[in-house]
């Protein structure tokens, strides 16, 4: 079956004063129409770059090196910038910007953000529907469909939220990423606005691609997950999977990091040391700086990334070691 969304071998460099900061190297995964994916991973691991490469928004210093991001088999990184603003970006996907607090303009009211986007990306829609529309999106969004005549400011943080996933929804998309929806919200609205987007995805039959350094998140609203690690994809599979049965080490180490509320209460392990400078990032696996299990293949070779079960795939030595890889 053809992928709604397939990266392959996607690698960003960003160009600064002292060189090229490898931000995303060889990065591999499939998106299914109708399906939500987890992408995780620390602060700086290179999720939200994944993310404004597929909608081709990367900053000006940031540079697609080489790979493919097909959608419907479609190369976006071969598309002009007027073909991506016309046939993909908004009309076909959309982005739900980290940190709803500074993502909206404060000078222009929340349906003038929204209408402007169905006005820009849908010509034969005239003022008037694009503000019956901006009403309705409102409603969709649990909130009161008058309020979208006011500004950002007199919106609380979760509010705002909702708009933002508002104007994503503006343009009827049929893949929304979702990063970091939480951001600056406590953990009552958080839970309340991801609800809301496992409800919408369901409802109008979206595919979702959620970031998050919070793996509960994951558990709780995606089928699949990726965890990224040093601009590296680690381990990917079903949520059931990478739960159940991490292989990665890095994997482990996050799922580690959390409380479990259910089960017995034991002490967290947390990760030794620190993500590594990207601008010259170590040799072989990007991992073995901080891993307990780390051999001399691991400083000398970058593991390849293996499918060692259905769907399941990891980039680690320790598992082609133990004859698991394939």
């Amino acid at each position: 079956m053809q992928s709604l969304l397939d990266v392959k071998d996607l690698t960003i460099y960003y160009e600064i004063l002292r060189g090229q900061v490898k931000a995303v190297q060889g990065v591999n995964f499939k998106l299914e129409k109708g399906e939500s994916l987890g992408l995780a991973g620390e602060s700086g691991c290179g999720k939200t770059t994944t993310a404004l490469s597929i909608m081709r928004l990367l900053p000006p210093n940031g540079k697609i090196i080489k790979g493919k991001i097909l959608y419907e088999n479609k190369d976006l990184i071969k598309l002009s910038e007027a073909e991506i603003r016309k046939q993909i970006r908004w009309k076909k996907i959309a982005i739900v910007f980290q940190g709803a607090m500074n993502a909206l303009n404060p000078v222009y009211t929340i349906e003038a953000q929204i209408t402007e986007a169905i006005l820009l990306h849908e010509p034969t829609v005239n003022k008037r529907e694009a503000m019956e529309r901006a009403k309705k999106l409102f409603e969709l969004v649990g909130i009161e469909p008058s309020r979208v005549t006011n500004y950002p400011h007199e919106f609380s943080g979760g509010m705002r939220q909702r708009a933002m996933i508002a104007m994503a929804l503006a343009c009827n998309p049929e893949l929304v990423i979702a990063d970091e929806p939480g951001t600056a919200l406590d953990v009552i609205v958080q839970a309340q606005v991801l609800k809301l987007l496992v409800e919408l995805k369901k409802k109008l039959k979206l595919s979702m691609i959620l970031i998050t350094h919070d793996l509960s998140i994951i558990s709780e609203t995606c089928e699949r997950a990726a965890i990224m690690y040093a601009g590296n994809l680690a381990e990917s599979g079903s949520v059931a999977d990478i739960f159940k049965e991490p292989l990665h080490p890095y994997t482990q180490g996050l799922i580690n990091s959390f409380p479990n509320i259910y089960g017995p209460r034991t002490e967290m392990k947390p990760i030794e040391g620190q993500p590594p400078d990207l601008f010259n990032p170590p040799s072989g696996c990007r991992f073995h700086p901080r891993c307990k299990y780390a051999m001399e293949v691991c400083r000398k070779q970058e593991p390849p990334f293996l499918e060692i079960g259905k769907g399941h795939y990891v980039a680690c030595h320790l598992i082609k070691s133990k004859g698991e890889g394939v």
